[in-house]
Formats: C-alpha cells, sequence, structure tokens
C-alpha cells in the first residue's frame, strides 16, 4: 500500500490508486478543485488514469477570498426629538429650474425629509402654482428652515410663521425647525452669539430645534446643552461645494455632542458638492447629511439624487462596519496559510 503526502501530510492508499480514487476518497467535487501530482499539474480529464506511487507528493488546492468580508450591523432608524425617518439623507427645494425637476430629484434621492423657506414672494410660481403642489406631505415631513435671517428676532419670527403655516397643512413638520442665523451675506456663516439666543427662545417655545452651525465644537456643545434637538456643523460655506474641509474638528464635534448620548444626532449641513463628499461625512459617524444646492446645481440634477442617495448608504455602512488601520506597509489580503511550499 502506497504511502504518499497530500497538502503535506502523510496518507496511506490502497494499491493500486488514481488521483480520481483520491479526490473519491476524500469527497472532493473534482470540478472545484487543482490537483499537483509532484508539481507537474495533472488535468481533470486525466484524473483516472492518473496513477499514484508511494513517495508522490500530492497538492490540492482551491480558491479563497482575497481578504476577508465584514458583515455591518443592522442599522436603526435615524431619530431627531419625536421624528424617525429611514433615510439619512436631507434634501433641499431651492435653486431648482423647475418644480417638476425638484419632485424628480426628491424621489430619486429618497429622501424623508425637505426644507422649505418662508418668503412672502415665492408663494406661488408664473403658473399660479404653490410649491407645496409638488412635495408629497403624505411621504415627506417638511422642515422648515429659517434661511437668510440675520438676526434671533427674524429667526424667531420666521419659524412662528412656519409652524403656523405647516399646521393648517397638518403636516408634522409643524413641531419643528431648522434654525438659520448668519452673520453676513457674504460667508453666510452663522452668528454664533444670536444662534444660541434664537435656539434657547425657541426651544422654550415648544420647537424641535435644528441647528444650523459652524463646526466649533466649543458651540456645538453650548447648542445642545441649550436643548438643540440636532446640531448640524457646516461642513463647508453654504453653496461652495468645497465638501468636508475640517473633518478633525467634525469628529470633536461628535466627540462632544455624544458623551453620555451616543444617539443624538449630528447632520452635516451645508457644503456638500458631490457624493463623495457625503461618503465622508457619513464615514465620520455623522447621522445624517442635510444638502440642496449640490444636486440642485448639478447638471443632471436626477443623477446627481441617486449618487447622493447611494453615498449616504455606503458612508454609513463603512462607518458601522468600521475601517481598518492605515499602516505604513503593505499587509497581504490573501492568507498565506495553506499556501504551496517551494523548494528551498
Amino acid at each position: 500500500m502506497p504511502t504518499i503526502t497530500v497538502n503535506a501530510e502523510s496518507k496511506t492508499l490502497p494499491d493500486p490508486s488514481t488521483v480520481a480514487d483520491l479526490l473519491h476518497s476524500l469527497g472532493k467535487d473534482p470540478k472545484k478543485l487543482a490537483v499537483e501530482v509532484n508539481r507537474n499539474v495533472v488535468p481533470r480529464a486525466e484524473h483516472p488514469r492518473c496513477r499514484l506511487a508511494d513517495g508522490d507528493a500530492v497538492e490540492i488546492v482551491t480558491l479563497v477570498g482575497g481578504g476577508s468580508g465584514v458583515a455591518p450591523p443592522a442599522d436603526t432608524s435615524l431619530k431627531v426629538g419625536p421624528f424617525t425617518f429611514k433615510s439619512r439623507l436631507f434634501t433641499g427645494t431651492g435653486k431648482y429650474a423647475s418644480n417638476e425637476l425638484m419632485q424628480q430629484s426628491m424621489e430619486a434621492s429618497g429622501c424623508d425629509v425637505t426644507t422649505v423657506a418662508v418668503r412672502r414672494e415665492r408663494l406661488f410660481d408664473k403658473d399660479g402654482r404653490s410649491l407645496l403642489d409638488f412635495l408629497d406631505l403624505k411621504k415627506l415631513t417638511i422642515l422648515p428652515n429659517t434661511a437668510g435671517c440675520f438676526s434671533a428676532d427674524d429667526a424667531i419670527r420666521h419659524a412662528r410663521l412656519a409652524r403656523e403655516l405647516l399646521s393648517n397643512l397638518e403636516n408634522p413638520g409643524a413641531q419643528w425647525v431648522k434654525l438659520e442665523c448668519l452673520a453676513d451675506k457674504k460667508t453666510l456663516l452663522p452668528d454664533p452669539v444670536d444662534t444660541l439666543k434664537a435656539t434657547e427662545q425657541l426651544v422654550k417655545e415648544g420647537f424641535t430645534v435644528l441647528v444650523y452651525t459652524s463646526d466649533d465644537p466649543v458651540l456645538a456643545k453650548r447648542l445642545k446643552a441649550a436643548g438643540a434637538a440636532s446640531v448640524m456643523p457646516a461642513g463647508s460655506p453654504i453653496g461652495s461645494g468645497q465638501g468636508i474641509l475640517n473633518p478633525n474638528n467634525i469628529r470633536i464635534c461628535l466627540e462632544y455632542l455624544k458623551e453620555g448620548d451616543p444617539d443624538y444626532p449630528v447632520i452635516v449641513d451645508a457644503g456638500v458638492g458631490t457624493a463623495s463628499d457625503v461618503s465622508v461625512a457619513m464615514e465620520l459617524g455623522c447621522d445624517g447629511v442635510l444638502l440642496n444646492t449640490a444636486i440642485a446645481s448639478a447638471k443632471d440634477p436626477v443623477r446627481m439624487a441617486w449618487a447622493m442617495r447611494y453615498a449616504t448608504d455606503a458612508g454609513r455602512l463603512a462607518y458601522l462596519a468600521g475601517r481598518i488601520p492605515k499602516k505604513l506597509y503593505a499587509n497581504a489580503s490573501s492568507p498565506t496559510e495553506g499556501m504551496i511550499q517551494g523548494s528551498k
């Protein structure tokens, strides 16, 4: 009875035995394997005719994954105050070439929330149609914002008007407001003093307040302490398309805001230019992204809306999966265990 080695392990076989006999005794499917005898590949058609002799060295190989896959954990819904949403992408309604294009883009984005501003001159278009005619209030929660306000008093006034309007529509968006209180028209950066002042007042009046702010971690912490339901640090200036300019500050904001409260929602607002910017924000651990110009002003807004939708999901999955650590040198993805040994 010949004794051979199979993948470096000794095995005794009946005499005579072929490669086909060996694979059968091991319970292996020859279609999923490659066989080498004494360093010579034996084609599958030759398996029944290739006899094994005492001292033969047999290698049986198969394919393995070039790296290990990570199954992301089941995700949770996004919760902001009394609201719960499936989509983590918030979109805006401004800057579109037409309301029809806005409607198509919003559907492509898969968003559950869209922002609107209160304006006297924009209640109706030239054909007498309201913006609200293009928003499916059965699917969408309207998030009124105080865009264009440059003082706490103006922002509070706009929030009150929005609540009245949406209460008439019986839309749950009447319970909340996205607070913007800007410092100047050139930069559109938030005024930290008036933003904090308006947050405190609107919280007293029962609003669920989502606050647009800079990426200042100290201010973010104070806004949360003032009762903000979500702090929304800017990735970069409004409409600039520069993406996440200071990821380190966003990380610190996340650390401060989620300390002792890991479910506190932090949503990046402003500055996104393309899908990779959204993924970066989500991979940092942000709970959502709010954007408008990046879709509305794209050459093809509907395609960009789809891109933003996928980017939000991809970034969130990557964050939950946990990225590999960065290393200076290479680290082989294919396993070294089970390699065919070469000559010494």
